[in-house]
């Protein structure tokens, strides 16, 4: 099979995408402490954009000081930070028409930082953190979604193509979304149409001072995989309310920190050893197809056969498909496929990387002992 509809271009709003390969936003624990990209995050993303990735979303990406969840954060809470971003931005568009989106978010009941409380819908405590977090008063709220859109703002300013919330995993705006976690009884809480409500005005608010010509996207949760929580059917709600509202690609997701802590299944499976564990969010995006209207769908989740993710585009089941993983271990895989070796990446999705973040920066583990293999045998060859 050729792999004609993969590296065909593809629209997010008015954003033409030279391939259908999204780079799905991961933290790197790279950023300054003022939360502008560093050179050595700017050379992680370049790398990225020179192997063909069509679109890269960076990662999260705070919108305030109290919703950073790391020193190394990207953030645009300020617009002194536009400079250092609007760097990263032209750095990345050097490379073949490849376009950058930042993932605004805020950690909410997530945060592990110490110099602020969690903020949240609802004061439920997070079993991974062990934190409690503050219920948020309307005018706290109104304060976020404020920031949400001065943050778009200078998204805007810093030359990015798109923006993408970040309403997946545990993050605020997810917290909002599930009866789980939002208990509320205003109007940001109670049914699905008050608990969506923050998505809302945060696309209006934007709309309002920026017009069509900057597309919002959102990483959205639309199953939380626990009985109290959001459910896929009510997740497709959701995703109808947004795709009325114009949100340009929903990338559909699901789980987080929490349902891993309490030990139950995540999703199908977070490691991928056989063709049935790949492509575990295929299940949201089927649902979504059927809403879509004018929306971009991204299938997220275990993606790794080049093969199946052409058929699922052509079958239109997905109009892009979003990897990560096997992007750090082989940056160039996008070029790799589209120049006829289709093997499966390198990456045996071991999740390894996640704990790099935590003592440094994100890297393979497995790659970098690989390297220090390789450099060892082409050490003793040249002694010899």
């Amino acid at each position: 099979m050729e792999l004609k509809t993969l590296f065909s271009p593809g629209k997010i709003g008015k954003v033409q995408i030279k391939n259908r390969i999204i780079r799905s936003a991961t933290f790197t624990n790279m950023a300054s402490e003022q939360g502008n990209p560093t050179e050595e995050q700017i050379e992680f993303y370049t790398t990225l954009a020179k192997g063909g990735t069509g679109l890269i979303i960076t990662e999260i990406t705070s919108i305030d000081q109290i919703g950073k969840n790391a020193n190394a954060q990207l953030c645009l809470d300020d617009d002194s930070q536009i400079a250092g971003h609007k760097e990263l931005v032209d750095a990345v568009h050097e490379y073949s028409e490849v376009k950058i989106a930042p993932q605004l978010s805020h950690a909410g009941r997530n945060s592990f930082n110490p110099q602020h409380q969690p903020v949240a819908p609802s004061s439920i405590q997070n079993i991974v953190t062990k934190k409690t977090p503050r219920e948020l008063t309307i005018e706290e709220i109104r304060e976020i979604i404020k920031n949400f859109v001065d943050a778009c703002g200078r998204a805007y300013e810093s030359g990015y193509d798109l923006v993408q919330l970040n309403a997946g995993h545990g993050w605020l705006l997810s917290n909002f979304l599930s009866p789980f976690t939002n208990k509320r009884s205003d109007e940001y809480g109670g049914d699905t149409q008050n608990r969506t409500k923050i998505l809302l005005d945060i696309y209006n608010q934007v709309k309002d001072e920026m017009g069509k010509k900057f597309p919002i996207t959102i990483k959205l949760q639309t199953n939380d995989f626990i009985p109290e929580g959001l459910s896929l059917e009510e997740g497709i709600e959701i995703a109808k309310l947004l795709v009325d509202t114009g949100y340009c690609a929903i990338e559909a997701s699901g789980g987080g920190i929490e349902l891993i802590a309490r030990g139950e299944k995540p999703y199908p499976s977070v490691v991928v050893k056989t063709p049935e564990d790949e492509n575990f969010f295929l299940p949201s995006v089927q649902k979504l197809q059927q809403i879509k209207k004018d929306c971009s769908i991204i299938l997220m989740g275990g993606v790794r056969n080049p093969l199946s993710a052409e058929k699922i585009l052509q079958e239109k089941t997905a109009d892009f498909i979003a990897i990560s993983r096997p992007l750090i271990y082989e940056p160039d895989l996008p070029n790799r496929w589209e120049n006829g070796d289709l093997s499966p990446p390198l990456c045996t999705s071991c999740n390894q990387c996640y704990g790099t973040v935590m003592a440094g920066s994100l890297h393979c583990p497995i790659k970098k002992k690989a390297e220090r293999r390789k450099r060892r045998e082409e050490k003793k060859k040249l002694n010899k």
